[in-house]
């Protein structure tokens, strides 16, 4: 059975919208494009190694047309090696439209998120999620993922949509592996999803 891996930037407030440009998410936010300043040679490098393995993206409506528009034509560039691997794999869309422009080794998926998650772990052993907010939000709070990768970028921006807008159910998550900071201050931070529910205690009972 595969694994469902988010991987998601954001910033200490846990605005995620709009990190790569101004025309990503423009609605009601003025930060567009807001990691692009914070990005360094340790964290480039660590974005890149997020996808070794990769053999699936299940992408949101909004995330698969950017990189639509993009992605095709990146091979042979700086870009080459995530470029081939993006056009290579299978691309799982959420999305209640058909899919215009249609990118190779693309499908509609959604009427039922659940189901079509449990069919996609099935086909595939490491499926990744890139931005794609709205459909995170979703699969954070159905708990339909495995591992969170979360880049935490050393910004306050007080507005933009937040990661757990909308709820979640309550959840236990295991640090995978140590954080790692990049000079600039972003940190990343590996978690997986765990059975059960948290506990409450009394610290004053220590």
């Amino acid at each position: 059975m595969g694994e469902i891996h988010i991987e998601l930037f954001t910033t200490l407030d846990l605005v995620g919208q709009a990190p790569g440009g101004p025309d990503e998410d423009p609605e009601n936010f003025d930060f567009g494009g807001w990691q692009q300043p914070l990005v360094d040679e340790v964290s480039g490098a660590q974005f890149g190694a997020a996808y070794v393995g990769t053999d699936a993206l299940l992408l949101g409506r909004r995330t698969y047309d950017i990189f639509a528009a993009y992605w095709p034509h990146r091979e042979g560039g700086q870009d080459d090696d995530i470029a081939t691997l993006f056009n290579r794999v299978p691309k799982y869309v959420a999305s209640r439209g058909p899919l215009h422009p249609a990118w190779n080794n693309s499908t509609r998926v959604g009427a039922d998120l659940a189901a079509d998650v449990a069919a996609i772990r099935r086909r595939h052993e490491n499926v990744k999620v890139v931005g794609s907010l709205d459909l995170v939000r979703t699969l954070v709070r159905d708990r339909l993922f495995d591992r969170l990768d979360l880049w935490l970028h050393p910004i306050l921006l007080g507005s933009g949509k937040k990661l757990f807008d909308g709820g979640v159910l309550p959840s236990i998550l295991t640090l995978l592996a140590p954080p790692e900071a990049s000079p600039s201050g972003i940190v990343l931070l590996r978690y997986g999803l765990a059975d059960g529910v948290p506990t409450t205690g009394d610290m004053g009972e220590r």
